[in-house]
């Protein structure tokens, strides 16, 4: 009579390399999303003399044409 002995696999804590990876996709996800945000307020919401940065319209016409193209109304 011949017994196999089966293991059932353990699972194993996170360690090291995996824990630093999950850290770098959280970090790189956090960073799209605020680099978006940023470029949604200036293409989109940002309109010259009611600007969060600064009253000048340096940022407004920058982005100007672009708003248009993409079909947000800026005056």
């Amino acid at each position: 009579m011949s017994t196999s002995s089966m293991s059932a696999p353990v699972a194993q804590p996170l360690s090291g390399p995996v824990v630093a990876a999950e850290v770098r996709t959280v970090a790189l996800l956090l960073g799209t999303a605020v680099a978006a945000l940023l470029v949604y307020y200036f293409i989109g919401v940002d309109q010259g003399a009611m600007s969060v940065f600064g009253k000048s319209m340096y940022i407004h016409e920058f982005f100007h044409d672009g708003r248009h193209f993409l079909g947000f109304p800026c005056h």
